[in-house]
């Protein structure tokens, strides 16, 4: 029986124990994690946590709705057991009707229906780090040899522990100029996200130095168990013409090939980024966005403005 459990009714110990056993297991998916992306969502569970789907849920205008949490690219149903299509499609018709509107991401092992719900095709992109570093480097495409060539011939220096605060600061000071979506709130949460895992995890973050000690290009790996998450990075216009990026992924690669590792991407919706992660030889894995719209009348002008919601 699936049953639905408000925040405050969730049992986190049962949950977290379901996600580090789950067939599935993803690090956004942890009560610790949920809490500083979505507070406050609530759940669906099955036999006494076997099975678990949370729910990433708000209110606006009087409509409750779910969201897909900023920094939490797939979640949908974990399970400790075999994950099945209809199983999945159990736990999608057990979403309570309070919540109108539904806009989530699933995992890559939640099989659905597609003719059911409003679905888009999502792309991952995984490198396996399990083969030795030559083998790996042998999948280089040009471009990315090309660019570390590059980044060997600019007198770059690598440091590790680059705070928090830097690298939000170098994104924000570049990209982010141009980045609509993302609010101070959402800063706030990246930095708490990051510090959290910083202390409690094997995350790692990684920076590209200029030779006047400016940092041009870093990232934050977040590591759970036999994952490694390419989960937040930043440059500058220095990082785009000097292979900064390149070169801190290489060296990455380089330390950790050979062990049972993934090295994910997350993907992208950017053709260009794409680029840039199947220049490892990273492998496209699919996974799926839907929507289920429960608003009465014509809500098309409503179904745009939700899906902007977090």
């Amino acid at each position: 029986m699936i049953c639905y459990r408000k925040h405050n009714e969730i049992d986190k110990q049962k949950w977290d124990d379901c996600i580090l056993n789950s067939v599935n297991r993803r690090p956004y998916a942890f009560s610790w994690f949920l809490d500083i992306v979505s507070p406050g969502w609530d759940a669906l569970e099955m036999n006494d946590y076997e099975t678990v789907f949370p729910l990433p849920q708000n209110r606006k205008f009087g409509i409750r709705y779910l969201y897909q949490p900023f920094f939490a690219q797939q979640l949908g149903v974990f399970s400790r057991e075999h994950l099945t299509e209809p199983l999945v499609e159990q736990f999608l018709q057990a979403i309570p009707s309070r919540f109108s509107f539904i806009h989530i991401l699933l995992n890559s092992m939640n099989k659905i229906d597609q003719g059911r719900y409003t679905v888009t095709p999502r792309l991952n992109h995984e490198l396996d780090l399990i083969p030795a570093y030559e083998t790996i480097f042998n999948g280089y495409n040009q471009n990315t040899r090309r660019n570390l060539r590059k980044a060997l011939d600019q007198n770059l220096s690598i440091q590790r522990k680059v705070d928090p605060d830097e690298l939000i600061t170098l994104f924000r000071n570049n990209y982010g100029r141009n980045e609509e979506t993302l609010k101070f709130r959402h800063y706030d949460m990246l930095r708490l996200l990051m510090t959290y895992c910083l202390k409690n995890t094997f995350s790692l973050t990684l920076g590209a130095y200029l030779p006047d000690h400016t940092l041009c290009a870093g990232v934050f790996l977040l590591r759970d168990r036999d994952r490694v998450i390419y989960h937040f990075a930043a440059s500058d216009k220095n990082a785009r013409e000097n292979g900064a990026m390149f070169m801190l992924i290489d060296m990455f690669i380089k330390e950790h090939a050979g062990q049972p590792l993934i090295l994910d991407f997350e993907g992208s919706v950017d053709p260009n980024v794409a680029r840039f992660y199947k220049g490892f030889g990273a492998k496209e894995i699919g996974f799926n966005e839907i929507l289920i719209n429960r608003l009465p009348g014509t809500v098309n002008r409503m179904v745009y403005f939700m899906k902007k919601l977090r």
